[in-house]
């Protein structure tokens, strides 16, 4: 049995690796929405220093993507993405302590899970090309391909596609590479793109001391609030929790990790998650969520222990507690480009879960799951992909 911990190149290498998915909703809601830098960076570093201690293995950290994009793009008010994590909290400790949630995972079939991580790691790698073309929406906010570097383009080549095609190759050269683990490679050589070409956002007033959250800092959400996140955020991102965050999570869990994984199931997961969202509203942090492609990049850059939750969680908390709102000067050094990249990977490693799909029926659900996800969203393809899965259960029907 492998050891629960280790602290070695490849555990931190790995544990970098889904800074892409976390990083840029991050600073979306702190920016845009203004939520609290403090509590987003603390919350997120105490969920994985516990998550990994309890579940012994590997467990990702993420935004809660419906609520996290939607927020950002209608620039919603942090009082409401506060009652937001309040209540997608209790419906998980709802579904999670009734047990409910591992009546439901018996009669979603195995091709609906495979369906959710393939669309998952495909807006995944769509994510990441974005970052690098510079056509994200924080990049057409900003009117920058790189908006925190001072050079934009090389010639008539934008500098993100350069970095991106630099950075790519030499992930492909490394990503087997135990003595110069390629996560490590790209996020320390993209902290160095941002140290010598940065413009030092905020730098210049960075000091050094004890940060320690408030409590409440937007107030206790009014009825109306809980009202309007309930129908607005809530609802259309349960059904990709329970999905991706959930059973796909929990089913490439113990695809990687086998036995080492026990404590992961569908309950713990949901309880797991319902109480970081209650610490994390409570300090102004984002609605928080495991899900199968954290676990997917983590994994493909080299974590394979719990080591790798205390390494990223502790220099979380050390942004928070010793640099509060001037850690987002460190986290303006990291070039988007270098994000693209982690998630192009990340993605391609999720997607790439179908392989051990064997007949055509199971195939055709995952590619309806696909494209209704791209047409629409994950939580639409998921509910379909359920039903069609279902009826060609059915002998007669075929594909």
């Amino acid at each position: 049995m492998q050891s629960k911990y280790r602290f070695n190149r490849l555990e931190f290498a790995g544990s970098l690796g889904d800074l892409g998915t976390l990083l840029p909703l991050a600073l979306g809601l702190i920016l845009i929405n203004g939520l609290s830098p403090n509590g987003v960076f603390l919350s997120v570093g105490l969920f994985f220093i516990f998550s990994g201690m309890y579940f012994g293995v590997t467990v990702p950290v993420q935004p809660m993507k419906v609520i996290g994009a939607y927020s950002i793009a209608t620039a919603m008010a942090a009082s409401q993405i506060t009652a937001s994590g309040y209540l997608i909290g209790l419906v998980l400790l709802i579904i999670g302590v009734t047990g409910a949630m591992t009546v439901i995972g018996k009669y979603i079939p195995k091709s609906v899970v495979r369906g959710v991580q393939l669309s998952t790691g495909s807006l995944l790698m769509v994510q990441g090309i974005k970052f690098m073309l510079g056509t994200s929406k924080l990049q057409i906010v900003r009117q920058a391909v790189e908006p925190y570097l001072s050079i934009d383009s090389i010639g008539p080549i934008p500098i993100g596609i350069i970095i991106g095609v630099v950075g790519g190759m030499l992930t492909l050269l490394l990503i087997e590479n135990k003595k110069l683990p390629a996560g490590l490679f790209i996020v320390f050589g993209g902290l160095a793109i941002g140290l010598i070409f940065g413009i030092r956002e905020g730098s210049d007033n960075l000091k050094l001391g004890i940060h320690l959250p408030k409590f409440l800092p937007f107030g206790w959400p009014t009825k109306a609030d809980f009202t309007f996140a309930l129908l607005a955020l809530v609802l259309p991102q349960i059904p990709m929790t329970l999905g991706n965050a959930v059973m796909a999570y929990a089913d490439l869990s113990k695809d990687y990790f086998g036995e080492s994984s026990k404590k992961i199931t569908y309950k713990a997961s949901c309880i797991s998650m319902a109480l970081a969202n209650f610490l994390s509203s409570t300090i102004g942090g984002m609605p928080l969520c495991h899900g199968a492609g954290g676990l997917a990049a983590h994994y493909r850059f080299g974590a394979r222990t719990a080591g790798s939750n205390l390494m990223i969680g502790i220099i979380f908390v050390a942004l928070a507690v010793f640099l509060g709102s001037d850690s987002l000067s460190v986290v303006y050094l990291l070039p988007l480009s270098v994000l693209g990249i982690l998630l192009l990977f990340a993605g391609s490693q999720l997607a790439l879960s179908i392989m051990d799909l064997e007949n055509r029926k199971d195939f055709f659900v995952v590619l309806v799951m696909l494209g209704i996800t791209l047409a629409t969203n994950l939580a639409a393809g998921f509910i379909v992909g359920i039903g069609v899965a279902w009826v060609l259960k059915v002998e007669k029907l075929n594909v």
